[in-house]
């Protein structure tokens, strides 16, 4: 026993707990060894595969967003052009009415000034011949008063119709060359 014992206390003092043995260590390492070469041949290209294609997503997706903003910048443009547009054309719009505007009311003074023209130069010759009419109503009515006075004052008749119409015409012609002075002013 005692060989036992020393061989015993000879193996309990080689025999370190921290350290396994080296068959442990080459049986680990090649454990790890094939697992290594499984993941690095298997795993690891799919691993790096998901990671470029969400790479490239990300990236696809960066690159369809700035053509988006590129495009909606295009068309923010090409809205505000036609904005300019339509407001240029609006403005057209409203020089012309304005224009169209002043020569309609240009065209209806022009109108009511002839309208008014024509209504005074109706009225004018519509005075004048009324004028005339009273005119020729007053010498003949003034003419009989006129023969109905101076037989008054002659005391006789003036009953024949050619002396009578030869004094009316004289005394009218008589009148008028008086007051053809007095308009005159003499």
């Amino acid at each position: 026993m005692s060989n036992i014992t020393v061989i015993a206390a000879s193996e309990s003092e080689d025999i370190n707990p921290l350290l396994p043995e080296t068959y442990d260590i080459v049986w680990s390492l090649v454990c790890v060894a094939v697992i290594g070469f499984f993941f690095w041949k298997y795993i690891l290209p799919k691993f790096q595969q998901v990671l470029a294609d969400r790479s490239d997503q990300i990236e696809g997706g960066i690159k369809r967003a700035e053509e988006a903003q590129t495009e909606a910048k295009a068309a923010l443009e090409q809205y505000r052009a036609q904005l300019a547009d339509a407001r240029t054309e609006a403005a057209a719009i409203r020089e012309d009415a304005r224009t169209q505007g002043q020569q309609i009311i240009n065209e209806m003074k022009v109108q009511a000034q002839e309208e008014s023209d024509r209504i005074v130069a109706a009225g004018s010759s519509q005075l004048a011949a009324q004028r005339q009419q009273i005119v020729a109503e007053l010498r003949s009515d003034l003419g009989r008063t006129a023969v109905d006075l101076a037989e008054k004052v002659i005391g006789e008749s003036l009953a024949d119709d050619v002396k009578r119409a030869g004094t009316i015409d004289r005394f009218l012609s008589e009148l008028d060359t008086v007051s053809a002075d007095s308009a005159n002013g003499k």
